[in-house]
């Protein structure tokens, strides 16, 4: 399938001829070049390549962490010119405060934007509920599982109730078979939630189980080199063979790149 994108009247977020230099005193490094992608509403896209292909690069520039050399990134046609909470960030680490609770770690977010009141706390109590860990909210961390903790994590970005969420290696410090649980689940949590995603792995199992689409990016200066359409019955049947989309997708991959620094 073609890198480009269709346009769409209803695309959340979209990247058109990004490219991104960083400066050093070692001269000038290019990360991304000629980016060009529409992730439309309410779809859960995926982006694998090889290390160092600027995957990060992407998600910092929706995050409107950083900006764009030349090019634009919008949302909802407006341009990203700085970070927003219409979106939500994930990291690869919970970073859940050990002497704070899990209620008190889920709404710090809130507190952070000036919005926790009776309403959003009570909001972020019935995710907790709704999503397995009422019983736990005034746990510690410590007190939790490695998936468990995770989980509350996505409650956290969820709790402010952001339109897009980015997810940065969210399950790669979690051991295999929690891993393969907590994908699912998270998948499942965010469809439900109606949220637009967009989600950087190394794991291409992970991409095509968890996605609609998985966009593959080239190496360094990146760009979307292909881009892949998963049926439902494929994404959601275990059942189903995914391993024709995990072939091709691997076969797209510069393999001389995958043993990389960086993302």
């Amino acid at each position: 399938m073609s890198a480009s994108q269709e346009k769409s009247d209803h695309a959340k977020v979209t990247l058109r001829d990004v490219s991104v230099n960083y400066v050093t005193t070692e001269g000038v490094t290019r990360a991304l070049e000629d980016v060009n992608l529409e992730i439309e509403d309410g779809v859960f896209a995926a982006l694998v390549g090889p290390s160092g292909c600027g995957k990060s690069t992407l998600l910092s520039l929706v995050a409107g962490l950083v900006s764009p050399t030349s090019g634009s990134v919008t949302l909802d046609g407006k341009e990203i010119t700085g970070p927003t909470r219409q979106i939500g960030y994930m990291l690869q680490e919970d970073y859940l405060f050990p002497w704070r609770d899990i209620l008190s770690n889920v709404t710090i977010g809130l507190e952070v934007q000036g919005r926790l009141n009776v309403q959003t706390r009570q909001r972020a109590r019935n995710l907790l509920d709704e999503y397995g860990l009422g019983e736990f909210m005034h746990h510690r961390p410590h007190q939790l599982s490695g998936g468990m903790r995770q989980r509350a994590a996505l409650i956290r970005t969820l709790a402010t109730d952001p339109e897009v969420l980015l997810l940065d290696e969210p399950l790669s410090a979690l051991d295999y078979q929690t891993r393969l649980t907590l994908q699912q689940e998270m998948a499942d949590i965010l469809r439900q939630e109606k949220k637009t995603v967009l989600l950087v792995t190394h794991n291409i199992h992970e991409a095509v189980s968890m996605s609609d689409r998985v966009m593959v990016m080239s190496r360094r200066p990146g760009t979307i080199k292909s881009s892949y359409d998963i049926p439902t019955e494929h994404r959601d049947d275990p059942g189903k063979d995914q391993s024709a989309y995990v072939a091709r997708i691997w076969d797209d991959l510069d393999h001389s790149m995958l043993r990389g620094d960086g993302n």
